[in-house]
């Protein structure tokens, strides 16, 4: 059968399945709709989790960046892997114990004020609104690739798909949805990749594959690819750092505490019926986060080496331009695969010299995509790849959405503006919001913002900026008040955007002269996408320094926060909740 019938096939299926899903699981409640009635069990909850927390960054992304970046792309698996260990260590029992619905309502009710609760609600929208750009644009990238529609009909699908499956269900649908993507996009990873291992390595598991040596030789993988690359004028797989020391410190540290901080992940603690399902769902979640994220090293370095070995197929030979194969021709049509014949003679010349390079453009995003097609895997395994894409763009969207939804219906409506609203009333809403949420959401899709290509690291360090710290110092530090917090998110939100959109930098920073000849508008060398750290530690130091010289929370506040640390169930801490409306 031929690719286009078998991805229209298989990708219509589980399209099929999700609207499916959705009309069975169709959220009747508010708690249904914020929460799946936090009645999902906890192995459920870790595969809708993990699914979650999956997105295209992770299935198709992280790959390619780790393919390209070698051993320096190795910080984006520490940081979002360490994150989430931290976010389910420090923050998501003790949330959950609280038992509110979403992180803005915690913030309101544990920092005592309506407009903690409003400041929250402005940095939730905006990092999620920021990551959610990522998941269209790879929506749009996948269909107008695999199923040769354009871009912009493919992210119209994507949407359409989203708003059926999440707007119904609300978070009762999407966590049943997001269980099904997990299965699809997982398969869909690992498939190809013991396919690709064994041709390779002979072994059929790809992280072992990835220290083997190669069939018929006795040298291992990586030395081979690191022979590869360094003809070509790169530099050696293995070894190679594209930060700093304290750039891959920074830059991890945003990523972890940033995954810690964004809260539809956060929200998905609340879908279980109690902390100790809460706890058993996050260790569930990080097993099945595991099988991808150890598999995303082995489908990197195999996925160059076969590129390299495809383009330059012996030392000093270079393929001809008319003998591309038809993986080649197919990614030419996206335009993110580009060559340009430099000097007339035919033939493909990749190297690392911009100069003489012919591979003009090649992007790291159609590693994971295109590395069946490079392999010459059977066309089921291509379209499979397809579907475990969008199933894995599509979750994360629907997840955020929800978040992003749930903040404007449920914190900012019921929250404050109208209190009194009905649950009929407030479910109605909380479907207009996500509506809503997904025209923004695609608009952005069709005219992403010049930072499009870092959106998801910038999300993350958004929220590490603004919501992790307010999350932390509510748990951890009684003393916080709530004119600490607010002057925290306010102060780490606004450094993190400012260093990034400055594009002449901080004015005291291009002013320096000690950074020799570093970015001038990068503060000691920290890139705009790793920043988020920074901003989280002034965040820290504004909000220690403002709660000191102003007055100590209530004591029903302190105790409140005694009580949220003290193992027990959900549900008690909700009683020493004060008894006057937050301010």
């Amino acid at each position: 059968m031929e690719l286009q019938t078998l991805t229209f096939l298989i990708v219509g299926l589980t399209f099929a399945v999700y609207i499916g899903i959705a009309i069975w699981a169709r959220a009747s409640t508010t708690s249904e709709f914020y929460v799946a009635g936090g009645g999902i069990h906890p192995v459920a909850n870790g595969m809708a989790t993990a699914a979650d927390w999956m997105s295209a960054a992770s299935f198709i992304s992280m790959a390619g960046l780790i393919a390209f970046y070698g051993y320096g792309g190795s910080v984006f698996l520490l940081g979002w892997t360490g994150g989430y260990v931290l976010l389910a260590m420090l923050l998501a029992p003790y949330l959950r114990k609280f038992g509110k619905f979403t992180v803005p309502e915690f913030i309101g009710d544990r920092y005592y004020s309506k407009a903690a609760r409003i400041v929250a609600v402005i940095c939730l929208i905006v990092a999620s609104v920021t990551y959610v750009i990522g998941q269209m644009k790879g929506i749009g990238v996948a269909f107008s690739r695999f199923l040769e529609v354009d871009y912009n009909t493919g992210l119209m699908t994507g949407m359409l798909i989203v708003f059926i499956y999440a707007v119904m269900g609300g978070m009762k649908g999407i966590t049943y949805t997001q269980i099904a993507q997990y299965c699809i996009l997982i398969f869909a990873y690992t498939v190809p990749a013991i396919f690709i291992s064994l041709d390779l390595t002979g072994n059929p598991i790809p992280q072992l594959g990835l220290g083997s040596t190669l069939v018929g030789s006795e040298t291992y993988l990586l030395d081979r690819l690191d022979q590869v690359v360094t003809e070509l004028g790169f530099a050696e797989y293995t070894t190679q750092a594209r930060l700093s020391t304290l750039n891959m410190f920074v830059y991890t540290l945003s990523l972890m505490i940033g995954t810690a901080g964004l809260p539809h992940v956060i929200i998905r603690f609340f879908t279980v019926p109690t902390v100790r399902d809460a706890r058993t769902s996050a260790g569930w979640a990080l097993v099945f986060i595991t099988i991808l994220y150890t598999t995303a090293p082995a489908v990197a370095a195999m996925a160059r080496l076969n590129l390299a070995d495809t383009i330059q197929p012996a030392a000093g030979e270079n393929l001809a331009y008319d003998d591309r194969p038809s993986w080649f021709k197919n990614w030419e049509k996206t335009g993110l695969l580009k060559f340009e014949d430099k000097n007339g003679d035919g033939l493909i010349q990749y190297t690392a010299d911009k100069t003489t390079n012919e591979m003009v453009k090649v992007d790291r995003d159609i590693m994971v995509l295109a590395n069946p097609e490079i392999a010459k895997l059977p066309n089921w395994v291509i379209a499979l790849v397809a579907a475990g894409g969008l199933a894995a763009a599509l979750s994360t969207a629907a997840g955020l959405l929800l978040a992003i939804a749930s903040s404007i219906s449920h914190d900012l409506l019921k929250g404050v503006l109208k209190p009194d609203i009905t649950e009929k009333g407030e479910l109605l809403a909380g479907r207009i919001s996500m509506a809503g949420a997904i025209a923004v959401a695609g608009y952005l899709g069709f005219n992403p913002p010049d930072f499009a290509a870092g959106t998801v690291a910038l999300a993350f360090g958004l929220a590490a900026s603004s919501i992790f710290p307010a999350l932390m110092m509510g748990i951890f530090n009684k003393r916080m008040n709530k004119e600490g917090a607010i002057a925290g998110m306010i102060a780490g939100i606004s450094i993190t955007l400012l260093y990034v959109f400055q594009h002449k930098g901080i004015m005291f920073v291009a002013s320096t002269s000690f950074l020799g000849d570093m970015q001038p508008n990068w503060f000691f060398g920290i890139e705009p996408n790793a920043f988020g750290a920074i901003g989280a530690l002034i965040n820290f130091i504004v909000a220690t320094i403002v709660s000191k010289m102003t007055a100590e929370p209530p004591q029903e506040i302190q105790a409140l926060v005694d009580n949220i640390r003290v193992p027990g169930e959900s549900g008690s801490a909700r009683h020493l909740t004060p008894d006057h409306p937050p301010a």
